[in-house]
């Protein structure tokens, strides 16, 4: 059975080319069985963070929030897309991602970072490991990392020169990485609920 595995994206910008990672990785998740969804915060559009999802009452919160809580909590796995602000993380991205905290809880997760330059966001990834790890998640030790996303992906989102090969040779162990995680997360929690 497929694994439930959303991608979530977070720049908000007008000319953004992040948005071309998380469509290969939805493409190539795809392309290996699983079912795999891109979950924009952009297009989500929470507002900026006033209450968490948990502390509206029942059937209270805003209606995007209320439907991504459920997808949330119905996912295997997931997979964050990360640009890089200012040796930073991405304002959007993270904003979307607190308003959300126990539904996250007891399953992996996998970074996947950009920028415009050479180092490929890289920095930002290192910042949402603890981040995600702070929300309950397992982050796996595999990344991608994609940079200078103009020359790794053209506007279709297509492999393009060394560093879109690169990428590609790299794209099934961080996918096998999270799959190994993912399943192992679905038998526990199968065989023993969360301890919280």
């Amino acid at each position: 059975m497929a694994d439930r595995i959303l991608v979530f994206y977070g720049s908000y910008r007008t000319d953004r080319m992040g948005v071309r990672l998380a469509e290969f990785i939805v493409t190539g998740l795809a392309a290996r069985g699983e079912d795999a969804e891109l979950i924009d915060a952009k297009a989500v559009g929470l507002p900026m963070l006033d209450r968490l999802y948990k502390e509206y009452p029942p059937g209270a919160a805003p209606s995007a929030m209320e439907a991504l809580a459920g997808k949330i909590r119905a996912a295997d796995a997931f997979i964050f897309v990360t640009g890089e602000y200012n040796w930073g993380v991405q304002p959007g991205l993270k904003n979307l991602t607190d308003h959300f905290l126990e539904e996250w809880f007891w399953r992996p997760a996998a970074i996947a970072s950009y920028s415009a330059g050479r180092l490929s966001g890289v920095r930002s990834g290192t910042a949402w490991h603890g981040i995600l790890s702070e929300m309950g998640m397992v982050v796996i030790s595999s990344t991608l990392a994609a940079g200078p996303i103009a020359q790794t992906l053209d506007a279709a989102g297509q492999p393009t020169g060394e560093a879109g090969a690169a990428l590609t040779r790299a794209f099934p162990r961080f996918a096998d990485d999270l799959a190994w995680w993912t399943a192992a997360a679905k038998t526990q929690r199968a065989r023993q609920a969360p301890p919280y």
